[in-house]
């Protein structure tokens, strides 16, 4: 998947999802414990939840196709002096990181896909997700007004991650994701997913 059209959404100021902060849901999922040992950040755009983790004491690798986010990540850690990696990577192809992770965040990734993509992503998740790991996946829903774009459903979460891909769903809780264009953000689902 080429990062150009992505990259072009932060050349030009701010992308609608990039606040200047970590999401609230991913801060209080933090504050309660949901990182735990080496995390991958899927679709990390401009670092700020993968900044936010690494600050606490975490290893952390924020993974974007959109070299513009990512620089402008680094950027971030190193002026606020948090030690954290960020590298470009498909999503599609992440066993091309040679590595695995206890905790892997996607924030605002999955709802972007398309039914026929999803399969391939969730594979690809698999294959860098230990074996008893967790998958923390926020991401817009279809409840309620004021929506955003892509919603997904719970049902569709579930589909996706079946045991049959390797996923069996801990928990799907109403949640919601901040943007620049809602005021008090969008309708989300935070799902807690295991890797089996």
């Amino acid at each position: 998947m080429t990062g150009l059209p992505w990259d072009a959404s932060y050349r030009d100021g701010p992308a609608p999802w990039d606040l200047g902060r970590p999401q609230p849901a991913i801060v209080r999922l933090a504050s309660e414990g949901g990182f735990a040992g080496a995390v991958l950040d899927a679709g990390c755009g401009t670092g700020e939840n993968a900044i936010h983790i690494a600050s606490l004491g975490l290893s952390v690798l924020g993974v974007d196709v959109a070299e513009t986010a990512l620089a402008i990540a680094r950027a971030k850690a190193g002026a606020r002096g948090i030690e954290v990696e960020f590298a470009a990577a498909d999503a599609f192809q992440l066993e091309r990181l040679g590595r695995t992770f206890e905790t892997v965040l996607d924030c605002g990734l999955f709802h972007s896909f398309d039914r026929d993509e999803r399969p391939g992503y969730v594979a690809s998740l698999a294959s860098v997700t230990e074996h008893g790991g967790t998958l923390h996946v926020l991401s817009f829903s279809d409840d309620g007004p004021e929506i955003g774009p892509h919603p997904v459903s719970q049902e569709e979460l579930r589909a996706a991650f079946n045991p049959s891909s390797g996923w069996d769903v801990a928990g799907i809780e109403p949640d919601r994701v901040q943007t620049r264009y809602h005021d008090d953000g969008a309708p989300a689902w935070l799902a807690t997913i295991k890797r089996i």
